[in-house]
């Protein structure tokens, strides 16, 4: 099947994305809410991760800057926030992802994150792309809810032409009306063609933006099912937001995994990818 087709290689420390290894897991909390939570989050999702055998990358966001509400909570902040996950990096001993907003940002943050992720709102935001892609980092780029797949060339065409092939691609599901998004998971299928890994955004894909009025919702009982889909599809990674109290999160809990039902949901994905890519 096309779809199944190999990708480079791209490595973050011990772990390797794409080609015919593992699926990775991409996990964290939306946004860091404290020092404290972030390292309890991480040391549990490294246990979970291990137990379930699929390499781990920490995710958490130092400041969310496109939040629907000017009251919304937006995290720590750049300064203290690559702090603590500096502190989750070295105390926990995993590799670290987080978004970049501005250019300005990116020599700090390319100091402790492992992977330097493009949101997908700024996917098409050349000067911050070609910034990030300049410190030689893996550079992960969320596929804008705005573009077809097929458009992604031209942002790889971005990250290439700073000399970086070290290139990771996020598919998140696209707008589809007012408030809400859809997964096309042909897009999967298109951009893996362009040679790259491919990460499937799970809870993202079901997050309904500004759908709340003030904050976004999303429909969190839909995740276990799209997840599979990605991996039948040939994602290499996928990413869940995840938390222990989806309810009480800080940020994006409507569209969260439950920290307690985690474990059971990758034991299904890995059946699928025995499946569909034996090794």
């Amino acid at each position: 099947m096309d779809g199944m087709r190999m990708t480079k290689e791209i490595s973050v420390g011990n772990i390797k994305f794409g080609g015919n290894n593992p699926i990775v897991l991409i996990a964290g909390p939306c946004v860091i809410e404290s020092e404290k939570s972030a390292l309890r989050h991480a040391r549990m999702l490294k246990d979970i991760a291990k137990r379930s055998g699929v390499p781990f990358i920490y995710k958490s966001s130092y400041d969310k800057a496109n939040r629907t509400s000017v009251d919304s909570y937006r995290g720590p902040g750049l300064k203290k926030g690559l702090a603590i996950l500096k502190k989750v990096k070295d105390e926990i001993n995993v590799p670290i992802l987080s978004d970049v907003h501005c250019k300005e940002e990116v020599s700090a943050a390319a100091k402790v994150l492992d992977i330097i992720q493009i949101p997908a709102f700024l996917s098409r935001q050349t000067d911050l792309i070609i910034a990030a892609a300049k410190t030689g980092k893996v550079i992960n780029i969320k596929k804008g809810q705005f573009m077809a797949p097929w458009d992604m060339r031209n942002v790889i065409k971005k990250v290439e032409s700073a000399g970086n092939k070290r290139i990771i691609l996020t598919e998140r599901g696209a707008s589809f009306g007012y408030n809400n998004l859809v997964s096309d998971f042909r897009s999967i299928i298109i951009m893996k063609d362009f040679g790259y890994p491919i990460v499937y955004d799970a809870t993202h894909s079901v997050q309904m933006p500004g759908g709340m009025g003030d904050k976004s919702g999303g429909e969190a009982k839909f995740i276990p099912y799209l997840s599979m889909a990605a991996i039948t599809c040939g994602a290499d990674a996928i990413f869940f937001e995840v938390h222990e109290e989806p309810s009480q999160a800080l940020s994006d809990g409507p569209n969260m995994v439950k920290l307690g039902a985690l474990e059971d949901l990758i034991g299904k994905l890995k059946k699928i990818e025995k499946v569909i890519r034996p090794r």
